[in-house]
């Protein structure tokens, strides 16, 4: 099966993925076949052995398509979409609008805020910086806007799904101003 897997407001690239045998698979990243052996090793932890490396590595699936990924210590927020799903996103695409909230993608400690209510932000700008598994992960605003809120404060613990901010993107904000 083919898809295209992406880090959050990243690079996209596409991937193909088919199994060879038990617990082994043969994946194409962008025209580069490498061969796998995965075995899972706990709820959200698998082992994987590539190319004869060993590498442990914990998924956290935060909705339909996008999953948390921990490999060697670094984080990276996926988002995987198989063909049918993309064609099918891409026929009901609709642009952002009104105020976007968003919310933390696990539990965590609020360790920095980089900006205040009231200050206009661009897209992918960080606004807030979240430690979660000792790892700092910096939140970015989803769009161009002005931050209505900030519902956190440095030192606070966050729960998954709680709101960090608001932005309102620019067409929202002039038309109430």
């Amino acid at each position: 099966m083919n898809y295209e897997v992406s880090e959050k407001k990243g690079e996209s690239l596409r991937v193909g993925l088919r199994e060879i045998g038990e617990g082994q698979y043969e994946v194409q990243i962008d025209g580069r076949t490498i061969h796998v052996d995965a075995v899972r090793s706990g709820p959200n932890v698998y082992s994987l052995i590539e190319d004869g490396k060993q590498f442990e590595v914990m998924v956290d699936e935060t909705g339909a398509h996008s999953f948390d990924v921990m490999v060697s210590g670094r984080l990276y927020h996926l988002d995987s979409l198989d063909e049918r799903t993309k064609l099918l996103a891409g026929s009901a695409a609709l642009s952002a609008s009104g105020p976007q909230t968003v919310a933390a993608e696990m539990a965590g400690k609020v360790v920095k805020l980089h900006v205040t209510a009231g200050t206009e932000v661009r897209e992918g700008q960080g606004v807030v910086v979240v430690e979660a598994m000792k790892m700092e992960n910096e939140i970015a605003s989803p769009v161009d806007g002005k931050i209505t809120s900030i519902d956190v404060s440095e030192g606070e613990t966050v729960e998954a799904g709680a709101t960090l901010f608001v932005v309102e993107p620019p067409e929202e904000a002039a038309a109430e101003g």
